[in-house]
C-alpha cells in the first residue's frame, strides 16, 4: 500500500512541522513533502486540540475556569512552540503600520517584537483565555460527568477545542492554494511553503473536517448548531485574511499563515460560544 504509507508519512511530516512532538526516523524528509503535507493539517490540530481538552478538562477538578483555560492554552502553546502565536505577532508588527510592501515584509523578518505585535499577541491570548472560560460555563466538572458517554454540556465544551485546532488549521491551506507566496521564495524559510498547493490538498484538508464534523455530530446531534455556525465564521474570517494579505502584501508568507491560524481559530471559538447561548437548554 505504498500510497497508504506516503499519506502517513505526510501525517507525520505535518506533525513534525507544526509541533513539537518528534517523529519516528523510518518517515525520512524530503522537502516536496513540506508542500504535500499541507492537506494533514487539520488532522494534526485535531490531535493539538485532543491535548487542549485533556488539559483543561483535568485542570478543571483542581482549579476555577479561568485557571484552567489559561493552563490549556499554555499547553498547546507549549506543544506547538508558539508557532502560530510567532506569526501573529510578526505580521501585525509588519502590517499594523502605514508602511509599503517592502518595509512591512523587512518588519517581519525582524526577530524582534515591536508594539503592534506584542499588543496582538497579548489581546490574542487573553480573548482566547477568557473565551475558553466561558465554554467552561455550560459544563462543570462532576462525578456524573466522569461517565462514559460524557453528557452533551461536556461534549460541548470539549468538541469546541478539538474543532477550533482542526478547523482553524484548515485556514493556511486554503491560503497557500489561493494567493502566490508574497516574499522572496529563494531566502524563504521553509521553501517548499512557497511553492501554491493544489485544489486535491484543500479537498483532503476539508475532508478531514468532514469526517471529524461527522463523527462529532453522530455521537451529539446537539452539536450540530455550534459546528455549523463556527464554521461559517471560520470561513468568513478565512476569506476576509486573504482578502487583507492580497490587498497589503500581494500573497502570503509563512508569518501570514500563522497569523490567520489564530485569527480563524479565535472566531471559530467566539461563534461556537454564542451558538451555545442560543441553546438555553443544554446549560
Amino acid at each position: 500500500m505504498p500510497t497508504l504509507l506516503h499519506e502517513l508519512r505526510l501525517a507525520f511530516i505535518a506533525l513534525q512541522f507544526l509541533t513539537r512532538v518528534p517523529v519516528p526516523r523510518w518517515v525520512g524528509f524530503e522537502p516536496a513533502w513540506l508542500t504535500a503535507c499541507l492537506r494533514h493539517f487539520p488532522l494534526v490540530g485535531a490531535g493539538v486540540g485532543l491535548i487542549a481538552a485533556a488539559v483543561l478538562w483535568g485542570a478543571l477538578w483542581l482549579w476555577p475556569p479561568t485557571v484552567a483555560a489559561a493552563l490549556s492554552v499554555a499547553a498547546t502553546v507549549w506543544l506547538t512552540g508558539a508557532f502560530h502565536e510567532d506569526g501573529l505577532a510578526d505580521t501585525c508588527d509588519g502590517l499594523g503600520g502605514a508602511v509599503s510592501r517592502e518595509r512591512a515584509l523587512a518588519i517581519m523578518k525582524d526577530s524582534r517584537i515591536g508594539s503592534y505585535g506584542a499588543v496582538a499577541l497579548v489581546l490574542a491570548l487573553v480573548l482566547k483565555v477568557a473565551t475558553v472560560a466561558a465554554l467552561t460555563e455550560w459544563s462543570p466538572p462532576s462525578a456524573s460527568m466522569a461517565l462514559l458517554p460524557p453528557s452533551t454540556s461536556v461534549a460541548l465544551l470539549l468538541s469546541a477545542l478539538v474543532w477550533g485546532h482542526a478547523a482553524s488549521r484548515a485556514a493556511p491551506v486554503v491560503l497557500v492554494w489561493r494567493l502566490p507566496y508574497a516574499g522572496d521564495a529563494e531566502h524563504a524559510k521553509a521553501k517548499p511553503l512557497a511553492m501554491q498547493t493544489d485544489g486535491r490538498s484543500v479537498a483532503v484538508a476539508i475532508g478531514w473536517l468532514a469526517v471529524l464534523a461527522g463523527g462529532l455530530v453522530a455521537l451529539w446531534p446537539a452539536l450540530a448548531l455550534p459546528l455549523l455556525v463556527s464554521f461559517a465564521a471560520g470561513s468568513v474570517a478565512t476569506a476576509l485574511c486573504a482578502r487583507w494579505l492580497r490587498r497589503r502584501l500581494g500573497g502570503f508568507t509563512g508569518d501570514t499563515l500563522g497569523a490567520t491560524q489564530q485569527i480563524v481559530e479565535l472566531s471559530l471559538l467566539l461563534a461556537w460560544l454564542a451558538s451555545m447561548g442560543w441553546t438555553g437548554g443544554l446549560r
